[in-house]
């Protein structure tokens, strides 16, 4: 690939991945504290990815990413789900899951209890 066109392709790679996780946050109202609790990675590193410094992140690094938030690699660098990887769940879903992740470990117990009520009730009809 010639030079140019791989800077211009490099640009657009990492416009993409920046706007795409920044959009990301703020559609699941995470703070990038929160995913750098989640993934493990510094709120530095994480903010170098969502600022102009053109720093894009390792695959290993966005994997991780992908995973807390909940979609696909692909879609955090194009905007979109490649035609074989679909969220088992909404946004809607993947937002639960993710307040219930940062709930303390009593918490999520008394939720699991509260959700085999539900179960296991048998409905009238």
């Amino acid at each position: 690939m010639p030079s140019q066109i791989y800077a211009v392709w490099l640009i657009f790679f990492i416009m993409g991945f920046r706007e795409n996780l920044r959009s990301e946050l703020a559609y699941q109202d995470m703070l990038v504290k929160e995913l750098a609790e989640l993934t493990g990675i510094s709120r530095y590193t994480l903010d170098n990815y969502l600022n102009a410094r053109e720093r894009l992140p390792t695959v290993d690094v966005a994997v991780k990413i992908a995973k807390a938030l909940g979609v696909s690699v692909e879609y955090l660098v194009i905007g979109e789900n490649d035609k074989q990887y679909s969220p088992a769940f909404g946004a809607d879903v993947r937002g639960l899951v993710q307040n219930f992740k940062k709930l303390h470990e009593e918490d999520q117990k008394m939720i699991i209890a509260i959700i085999q009520l539900f179960k296991n009730k048998k409905r009238d009809i």
